[in-house]
C-alpha cells in the first residue's frame, strides 16, 4: 500500500502531515509513503527528520499585491503540475492526502485526474485558498473545526476529525521531558515561540521580559525566536551584558517540541491551530497571542475556543507589552492552584485522536 502526503511552506502544514503518516504506519507497517513539497518550505528539512522521503515540484502563491507577477505564478504551476503527475505516476499512490499550502494543488489535482483516491485536511477555522479550490477533487475534506463547515459548498463530503497531532505530544510526560532537558523538577518554566518562522512583535515585547527575568531565582524561560530573527535579538541581548544558557535560554528553532511544551508551566505563543492542539493535548496554561495577519483573523478564534473554557488568556498584539506578560507571569507562579485549574480546563479542550478518525475515512 502506498500513499503521498502532500502540504508544505510552515510547520502548520506539515506536522499534521506527519501525523496522519505515523497513524498509517501504525496501522499499516508495510505501507510506503512519500510526501511531496517545494525546497522552499520548512518540509525540505522538517519531513526527512521524522524519517519519511521527500520529492519536490515547482510551485509558488498567488501574488495579491502585484498582479504582474502571478505570470511566473502560472508558469510555476504549469512546470509544478506535470512535475507531480510525474512523480505520481513514478511511484503509484493508493491514496493523495493534502494537508494545506500551495504544494497540495497540482499534486492533489494531478492524482484525481489520474483515478486516485484523494483527501485534503484544513486546520483553521477559516479555510485556506488552496483547499477551497481543491474541495471539488477529493472524496472527503477533513476539518478542525465545525466553523469551517460555511465556507464549503459540498457539505456531504465534510468530516470534523480535529487537528491532527503527532504520537509525541500524547505520549509526552512533564518529569521525564524535564530529565530529557535537563531542567530542575522546582523551576517555573516558560516557554514562548511564535510559530515555525517566529513573530517579529512577540519577540520584541520578548527581549524586555527576558531581560526582567534573567537571573531570578527558580525561573527559566526558553525564548524561541524563529531563525530569521535568532541573531539579530541574541546580539541585541549580548550587547547589555547577557549571557544565553544561565535561567535564559534563547532558541533559534526548536524540532523536539513535544518535549519542551510537557516540560512547561506556562506557554507564551501565537494560536495557529496545530499549536493550539499541541498545547491543549499536553494540558498547559497558555498566554495565547493571535496573529492579527492572517485570514478571517483565524488564529482568534482559535485562542477563544481553548480560552472560554478557561485554558489560556488572550492577549491581542495591539494590547501586547512586556508589563502584560511580566504580569501574568507572577500571577501564575505566585498562584500555582490557578495554573492546575487552566491545566485542567486546557486538557478538557484538547482534540480527539485526530489521526483515527482521519485514518478510518480513507478506506486502505
Amino acid at each position: 500500500m502506498k500513499v503521498i502526503m502532500t502540504g508544505g511552506g510552515t510547520g502548520g502544514h506539515i506536522y499534521p502531515a506527519i501525523a496522519i503518516a505515523e497513524k498509517i504506519k501504525e496501522k499499516r507497517p508495510e505501507a510506503e509513503i512519500l510526501f511531496v513539497g517545494t525546497k522552499k518550505g520548512l518540509e525540505k528539512d522538517l519531513v526527512p527528520q521524522n524519517g519519511y522521503p521527500i520529492k519536490f515540484i515547482t510551485v509558488s502563491g498567488f501574488n495579491r499585491r502585484n498582479i504582474l507577477k502571478n505570470f511566473k505564478v502560472v508558469k510555476d504551476l504549469v512546470k509544478g503540475s506535470k512535475e507531480a503527475k510525474k512523480i505520481i505516476k513514478d511511484f503509484q499512490p493508493d491514496v493523495v492526502i493534502g494537508t494545506g499550502g500551495y504544494v497540495c494543488g497540482p499534486v492533489v489535482r494531478a492524482a484525481h485526474k489520474l483515478g486516485i483516491k484523494t483527501f485534503i485536511h484544513e486546520q483553521n477555522a477559516f479555510p485556506g485558498m488552496t483547499n477551497k479550490m481543491l474541495e471539488k477533487y477529493v472524496e472527503n475534506v477533513f476539518i478542525s473545526f465545525a466553523d469551517a463547515e460555511k465556507y464549503f459548498k459540498n457539505k456531504d463530503k465534510l468530516i470534523l476529525s480535529g487537528n491532527p497531532v503527532r504520537r509525541s505530544f500524547f505520549e509526552a510526560e512533564k518529569n521525564d521531558s524535564r530529565r530529557i532537558l535537563n531542567i530542575p523538577e522546582d523551576q517555573f518554566v516558560i516557554l514562548c515561540f511564535g510559530g515555525s518562522r517566529g513573530a517579529g512583535k512577540i519577540n520584541d515585547v520578548m527581549i524586555n521580559v527576558a531581560e526582567s527575568l534573567n537571573g531570578v531565582k527558580n525561573i527559566s524561560l526558553y525564548f524561541v525566536t524563529g531563525a530569521a530573527y535568532y541573531d539579530s535579538i541574541l546580539k541585541k541581548m549580548e550587547s547589555t551584558g547577557f549571557k544565553n544558557g544561565g535561567n535564559i535560554h534563547i532558541k533559534k528553532y526548536i524540532s523536539n517540541m513535544q518535549d519542551y511544551i510537557s516540560a512547561a508551566d506556562l506557554i507564551i505563543s501565537r494560536s495557529g491551530a496545530l499549536t493550539v492542539s499541541e498545547i491543549t493535548v499536553c494540558g498547559k496554561a497558555s498566554i495565547l497571542i493571535p496573529s492579527p495577519n492572517v485570514t478571517g483573523n483565524h488564529q482568534y478564534f482559535n485562542a477563544k475556543a481553548v480560552a472560554d473554557k478557561g485554558g489560556a488568556t488572550i492577549i491581542e498584539e495591539k494590547d501586547l507589552s512586556s508589563e502584560s506578560l511580566l504580569k501574568i507571569i507572577s500571577h501564575f507562579k505566585t498562584n500555582p492552584q490557578k495554573l492546575k485549574d487552566m491545566e485542567l480546563a486546557s486538557i478538557k479542550a484538547a482534540p480527539s485522536d485526530a489521526t483515527k478518525i482521519i485514518y478510518e475515512h480513507l478506506g486502505i
